[in-house]
């Protein structure tokens, strides 16, 4: 490809960034943590604008904070299994009703305790609800607005006294 900057399709929307232009970026971005301006990049590294090596360090520092940010959640899920888990084993548990120390039966039976299996679900709800947020996966809430006549004058004279501005 003729362009540095020209990246191939990878088939899913996305554009993957050829490997010598990935490179570029990163000696881009070493070059402007050393301390050095824009011009003096784009001049070192060929590029023929300032805000093309201005554009390169931007790509790297997006790239770096998307890995750290997916590194972080990757940490977040894992604990959150950890907990579902656990969680999980209380609710399989078999759990009795105890009252002063000593077990509570019936003919014979003891009677279950049906407090720690709710607690349980309760947990693994919360755990499901957070990991639905930390994955995005919770669908925005639509909201309906309506203006009345009056104030949709209003704000239309507002946008006018801006633009005469």
């Amino acid at each position: 490809m003729d362009n540095p900057q020209a990246r191939p399709h990878s088939g899913n929307g996305q554009f993957i960034r050829a490997l010598s232009t990935a490179e570029r970026d990163a000696e881009a971005a070493r070059l402007r943590s050393k301390g050095w301006q824009y011009p003096r990049i784009a001049a070192q590294l060929g590029f023929k604008h300032r805000a093309d090596a201005y554009n390169a360090v931007q790509r790297v520092l997006k790239e770096t904070v998307r890995e750290a940010g997916d590194e972080i959640r990757t940490l977040e899920l894992e604990r959150l299994d950890a907990l579902y888990a656990a969680a999980s084993d209380v609710l399989e548990r078999e759990h009795v009703t105890v009252s002063n120390g000593r077990v509570v039966d019936l003919h014979g039976e003891p009677i279950p305790d049906d407090g720690p299996v709710l607690a349980a679900i309760d947990r693994l709800l919360k755990i499901q609800e957070r990991r639905a947020r930390l994955l995005g996966l919770d669908a925005p809430t639509k909201q309906n607005i309506s203006i009345t006549p009056e104030r949709a004058a209003a704000l239309e004279q507002l946008v006018e006294e801006l633009g005469e501005q």
